[in-house]
């Protein structure tokens, strides 16, 4: 099996939900996908983020660490969450991220894990 990260993209300045029963009738359709992927035992790990103006960012450089408030990139997208899936394959992956874009109402990005090389299993 191999890991997939999907992210997802939000434009944090953008409206999502025009009242609060729109938040949670979304939140009720993750929380549905999430069941469903860990009934399927594709699910590995996930969750929503702040806004970046949460972020820091910290760089190694001329042998020091220095840190920074704010987004890695000055942007509009941000990454606003992410599920961590377990997929026999890229087709499986996408089925997921179709799904969890529904859910969410976000564009969904799939990218897969480098392989473990250590690992036994071949799919890996």
């Amino acid at each position: 099996m191999t890991q997939y990260l999907l992210a997802v993209h939000i434009v944090e300045d953008a409206p999502v939900w025009a009242d609060d029963e729109g938040r949670l009738a979304q939140y009720a359709k993750v929380d549905r996908v999430n069941a469903e992927l860990v009934e399927a035992g594709a699910w590995v790990f996930g969750g929503g983020l702040l806004p970046s103006s949460n972020a820091a960012v910290v760089r190694f450089d001329g042998g020091a660490a220095t840190m920074t408030d704010g987004p890695f990139a000055e942007t509009k997208e941000q990454l606003g969450g992410f599920w961590v899936l377990s997929c026999a394959d890229r087709a499986e992956a996408m089925a997921w991220a179709g799904k969890c874009a529904e859910a969410c109402g976000s564009p969904i990005e799939v990218r897969p894990f480098e392989p473990d090389p250590d690992s036994t299993d071949p799919e890996s």
